[in-house]
């Protein structure tokens, strides 16, 4: 098969379809239902999604939560720093960020919270535009807890905010409502999951309906848009993941109903376990790994049935997934997929990380 042509993977959408706040209440952003056995698709509300699902479904979540990322401090000279947490290196003092302005800062250069909450040095700079920064903080505070009172929400950058007026809400809603706040290893939330309402899952709870658990570390990659001319050529991002063992069982036969992912993120996870294992790895063991798996057309899914997923950004890597969800083991779906957004835009559907969602069975 020839290599894919990444504008395959592009449209053009309005800006004004692009989400800048979250819909009023969770559940009743949009929901486009995605028939492939009829090759058909329906218009709903997410409130309606448990008409979509029966008993012995599992519902596969990324259950982890984001951390306030988005630090604010000073040079010496006066200048701002932006300080971006990424990830630790080596417990809570080494920390691989990015920074702003990155090229005026080298090696060695320092910043600090104007209250003097946190400080910084720039240990080493790395390839790809991150820097591995030492911070301090008055009696040893972790930084993970001065993130949470002062820091920013990482909104992606199509969210724009003239202000700070909005934490409240976005600290509240650019969470799941399952979050785990004892894993704040998220700088970009798992956003297929952000409609679920604690009474929703009450009521497939009722109807049979179970839940199983996958922490995904989300970063800034799931971002970044393909650049190169073919897809194949595009060097996808590394994302650590766990799946506890009630996860792993849930995966293989004897299976009550389907694999449902929730989210990109939870494909990503399941389809990197499943090309290493024939069973759960026993005696109730965690499965840690980092996923660099790569799903575009026309690739097959060992684990998954369904999808629930956002509207993604043009020529992005989670596209190529839905395109390749469509239609596994085929090109077709990358065709279908642009007349379902088509239809989308047409009908105004809200895009991205805070509007409306799509269920692929």
């Amino acid at each position: 098969m020839p290599p894919l042509a990444t504008d395959l993977f592009d449209y053009s959408l309005p800006p004004q379809l692009v989400a800048q706040t979250p819909a009023a209440r969770r559940d009743q952003s949009r929901l486009l239902v995605v028939d492939r056995s009829t090759h058909s698709v329906a218009h709903h509300t997410f409130a309606e999604l448990p008409q979509f699902l029966r008993a012995g479904d599992t519902l596969f979540r990324n259950n982890a939560a984001v951390l306030p990322a988005r630090l604010h401090a000073r040079r010496p000279t006066g200048g701002q720093v932006e300080c971006f947490l990424l990830r630790p290196v080596d417990g809570e003092r080494l920390w691989r960020c990015l920074i702003k302005p990155g090229k005026k800062l080298p090696v060695g250069a320092t910043f600090a919270q104007a209250d003097g909450a946190f400080a910084g040095e720039i240990v080493s700079k790395n390839d790809d535009g991150s820097a591995v920064v030492r911070l301090t903080t008055p009696n040893d505070e972790a930084i993970t807890a001065v993130a949470n009172r002062l820091g920013d929400v990482p909104l992606p950058p199509y969210i724009t905010r003239a202000d700070n007026s909005q934490r409240a809400e976005d600290l509240a809603r650019y969470q799941t409502v399952y979050a785990d706040r004892a894993r704040q290893v998220a700088v970009a939330a798992p956003t297929a999951g952000l409609h679920f309402t604690p009474e929703l899952f009450a009521a497939l709870a009722a109807q049979g309906v179970c839940t199983a658990e996958i922490t995904l570390h989300v970063g800034l990659g799931t971002f970044k848009p393909i650049t190169t001319e073919t897809v194949e050529a595009h060097a996808i991002h590394r994302e650590c993941y766990e799946l506890p063992a009630a996860t792993q069982r849930a995966l293989f036969p004897p299976l009550a109903g389907r694999r449902i992912a929730i989210g990109t993120t939870s494909v990503r996870s399941i389809e990197h376990f499943l090309s290493g294992h024939t069973a759960p790895r026993g005696a109730d063991l965690p499965h840690l790994a980092e996923a660099d798996t790569f799903i575009y057309p026309p690739r097959t899914f060992r684990g998954v049935d369904a999808l629930l997923t956002n509207f993604h950004q043009p020529r992005s890597t989670l596209l190529c997934l839905v395109a390749a969800f469509l239609a596994p083991g085929s090109t077709d779906g990358i065709a279908w997929l642009r007349e379902i957004y088509a239809d989308a835009i047409a009908r105004e559907y809200r895009f991205f990380s805070y509007g409306d969602a799509m269920l692929i069975r």
